[in-house]
């Protein structure tokens, strides 16, 4: 028995990993368990995945800014509906810590504040400062404990009049390895070609968008096996990005609807080559929470098989982020559907049944 209740049994297809599959397990003291133990057992069936991760979201921001621990709550509990029970918080103004006491709400890995250049940026989203500034604010920001650091390598240049770099490349290595001495991984939002060469160099763990990868680009992102976090439903609102900008800056009209008509082969051609891709909706800011399946049929879409896709959402991405999918003596944190996502990936829009730290959700 657990807190009362009786032990969760699960039947049916438990995807352990993309080739090990178990016919049932036990959830026990909120851990699960392969060994059937003894007393009354309350049985639920169908194919298990790993909790969903969505390596890329924004618990606690919307398009004005940080929002209030009320909004933010449901922002977590509209995750938790999708089956999203791991969250890389991939840049956020607000302090979302004291959501970790909460054994109902998804564990999330934390990127603190971004980190931009002064007016090349969302307004009221970063921490806006100059280059020779940079390695102080990301040290900061690695000490706060989140495990991630969040820069945003580019943005429109308005003399330019297109996207352009945001910092010198040798500020970015100072600051990347900065960010390493600190214990701290390292990610940047880039939508253009430039600054991909300059993360590629100094450094860094992973980048956000990457819609402007080029040949050169992913085979240097390949061999050094830097992650790549497409967030191709967000993506999908470069036409509108460009209409806004068109009047005063055409040139990055006209870039960010190529960046947009050859999305698909960009990260398609990243995944031929050997980059890592995770799942990540860019949710908060301008996109609603609860996308994950979408972007997991858009990386379907781009090429992956549907193994694949679900790989970048559940096993791989748990062990990219550090955290256990479905093993013994784990934490019970997974999600059973009627459907066979591997034969069809729209399968995971529908959870039958949720079970987070052990505790049966619905």
């Amino acid at each position: 028995m657990q807190d009362g209740q009786p032990v969760l049994h699960v039947k049916g297809q438990v995807l352990v990993g993309p080739q090990e599959v178990r016919d049932e397990l036990w959830v026990v003291d909120g851990r699960v368990t392969f060994t059937p133990p003894s007393g009354d057992v309350h049985t639920v069936d169908g194919f298990v995945l790993p909790g969903l991760v969505d390596a890329h979201c924004h618990v606690g921001l919307e398009a004005t800014g940080g929002v209030s621990p009320e909004r933010a709550e449901e922002h977590a509990l509209t995750e938790r509906r999708a089956g999203v029970l791991l969250l890389r918080d991939a840049g956020v103004p607000v302090d979302t810590t004291w959501m970790d006491k909460r054994d109902d709400l998804p564990r999330i890995v934390r990127a603190g504040r971004h980190i931009a250049r002064t007016k090349r940026y969302l307004r009221g989203f970063a921490y806006e400062i100059e280059p020779e500034d940079l390695v102080e604010y990301v040290r900061q920001e690695a000490r706060r404990g989140g495990g991630w650091i969040k820069l945003v390598g580019d943005w429109i240049d308005r003399d330019r009049g297109d996207l352009a770099p945001c910092w010198p490349r040798e500020v970015v290595t100072d600051a990347i390895a900065a960010a390493h001495e600190e214990g701290a991984r390292t990610t940047a939002h880039c939508f253009g070609e430039e600054s991909l060469y300059d993360f590629a160099a100094a450094g860094t763990d992973c980048i956000e968008h990457g819609t402007g990868l080029q040949p050169e680009s992913i085979e240097q992102f390949a061999a050094a096996q830097i992650a790549v976090v497409p967030t191709l439903v967000n993506i999908a609102n470069f036409p509108g990005f460009a209409a806004a900008g068109e009047p005063k800056f055409p040139a990055y009209a006209a870039h960010m609807r190529d960046l947009h008509a050859r999305r698909y082969a960009t990260i398609g051609s990243a995944h031929e080559a050997g980059v890592p891709i995770y799942v990540g909706t860019d949710a908060g800011g301008q996109l609603p929470h609860g996308l994950v399946a979408l972007e997991i049929a858009e990386l379907v879409r781009a090429g992956m098989t549907n193994l694949e896709a679900l790989n970048a959402a559940t096993w791989g991405a748990r062990s990219w982020l550090g955290h256990p999918g479905i093993e013994e003596g784990e934490s019970a944190d997974f999600v059973v559907y009627q459907g066979d996502p591997r034969e069809d990936v729209r399968a995971v829009t529908t959870p039958t049944h949720i079970v987070m730290r052990g505790r049966l959700i619905r």
